[in-house]
């Protein structure tokens, strides 16, 4: 390598970062990988290890999908006892599903609240949902913690193509100062494989799709895929020999920006030998999905599915699913409503803009109970539906929006995770943290000695 080439690797090294590495590799190397359904020998193993399996040995699948700036508590609420309660007008589309869910009252997030530091709790609100734990207030020094999906990730992603997937149909941000002094990364991100690096979530179901099935029309994807990781070893195999033969000529902190980048690399090698690990990829009897629709409830749908087929083909068992950021001000004109979620959601208990509130908190639920509803309508490899071998959390880091609570989090869980839940029920846990139903998530998941997990203070029982 010349001189003038070795300074502008050099310099190019400089400028990137693990993630900026690994989001441009999205583009140019994803894996379109789906797996194929579990062979009758592979659940037998995974039921005598316990690993992400119910009672029947079929898959058991974790999801966790936040919708944005909290809801109306007194329309969200049901009124009545564990069983014989009615849904508020905000969860009344979920009744034809009663029997599949559970209504978690009483968790909080008391690290979601402000403390000595501030303003900012719909950085505070998506940053704490699924991690439990005190965000550091910074917009440059990110420091959250492991999130429960990456948890469960970390002990059974071995078993799937992918081990978990992170979707939102919200704009991607990592760096600057998105609330009062706390980095977007907090507010854009609920999935952390660290306390400093978020897993970056999707927003483009047509890229969600390839990566999982690979590009092309149905019947060339295969093909498609096949070359395109053989392409892809030799372009990496290049990189390595090249950049470990220069490793010994830079400087320290040279090496330090070498040492990320090659931890890139190897990442994709190792996404490359667990796509060669499951075989062939499923080809789906669908066309790929042209990219992000214009009707919101249309791109939410889309990317629910991508969801559901990820779950359905054992690509992955873990998911997470961003509905909006707190403190997204879209407007929702094509239900009527032109004025933005977070501009209403401080309604100053004015009548009207409670009601508009309302109709967007069930305008999700509505949406939400379209996935369900699909999900139970799919067969599972057991007979069961999926939607039964399921977990599928649904809430906000946020509880009443106009005030900025995070006690008594408008929580949902849906599924029976393989007959290890009780759904059908209205649960009042009473002022927990819920961080607790993350420790027993994950337990049922086989996760193995997580003595705590956040500011968790003890198991959840009863659900």
């Amino acid at each position: 390598m010349s001189a003038s080439s070795d300074t502008q690797l050099r310099q190019h090294l400089a400028s990137l970062s693990r993630r900026h590495f690994l989001r441009g590799l999205g583009a140019t190397l994803a894996l379109p990988a789906f797996a194929t359904l579990m062979p009758s020998r592979s659940l037998a193993a995974n039921e005598a290890l316990n690993l992400a399996t119910t009672a029947t040995g079929a898959p058991l699948r974790t999801a966790f999908v936040k919708f944005p700036n909290g809801a109306i508590p007194a329309q969200w609420w049901p009124q009545g006892g564990q069983s014989n309660f009615e849904y508020g007008t905000t969860l009344e589309p979920l009744g034809e599903m009663r029997k599949h869910v559970q209504v978690l009252g009483g968790l909080d997030h008391l690290n979601a609240t402000a403390g000595n530091d501030g303003g900012g709790d719909h950085a505070r609100g998506s940053g704490v949902f699924l991690t439990g734990v005190r965000l550091k207030k910074s917009a440059t020094d990110v420091r959250a913690g492991v999130s429960i999906d990456q948890v469960i990730a970390q002990d059974v992603g071995h078993l799937t193509r992918f081990p978990s997937l992170e979707l939102t149909c919200d704009n991607y941000r990592r760096t600057g100062n998105c609330d009062s002094g706390y980095s977007c990364a907090y507010q854009f991100n609920i999935s952390w494989k660290s306390a400093t690096a978020p897993m970056t979530p999707e927003n483009n179901p047509r890229l969600v799709f390839e990566r999982l099935f690979g590009p092309g029309a149905k019947g060339e994807r295969a093909t498609n895929a096949q070359s395109r990781m053989v392409n892809r070893r030799s372009v990496l195999d290049f990189v390595m020999d090249d950049a470990q033969r220069m490793q010994r000529r830079l400087d320290p902190e040279d090496r330090e920006k070498l040492d990320q980048y090659l931890t890139g690399v190897r990442d994709v090698e190792s996404r490359i030998q667990r796509a060669e690990q499951f075989g062939p990829n499923v080809d789906p009897d669908r066309a790929t999905p042209e990219g992000i629709p214009e009707s919101r409830a249309e791109y939410i749908q889309v990317m629910y599915d991508m969801m559901l087929l990820a779950f359905k083909t054992d690509s992955t068992r873990v998911a997470t699913f961003i509905l909006g950021h707190d403190g997204d001000n879209r407007s929702f004109s094509e239900i009527g409503i032109n004025e933005g979620h977070h501009d209403l959601s401080h309604h100053q208990n004015n009548a009207d803009r409670v009601g508009k509130v309302a109709t967007i908190d069930r305008w999700y639920v509505e949406q939400f109970t379209k996935f369900l509803r699909r999900m139970e309508e799919t067969k599972d490899i057991d007979g069961n539906s999926l939607l039964h071998n399921s977990r599928i959390i649904y809430g906000s880091g946020n509880a009443d929006g106009n005030r900025h609570t995070h006690e008594n989090l408008p929580v949902l869980l849906a599924g029976s995770g393989g007959g290890l839940l009780h759904p059908g029920r209205f649960i009042k846990h009473g002022a927990k943290p819920m961080s607790n139903l993350f420790l027993t998530l994950a337990d049922q998941a086989g996760v193995r000695g997580l003595a705590r997990f956040g500011d968790s203070t003890a198991r959840l029982s009863d659900i």
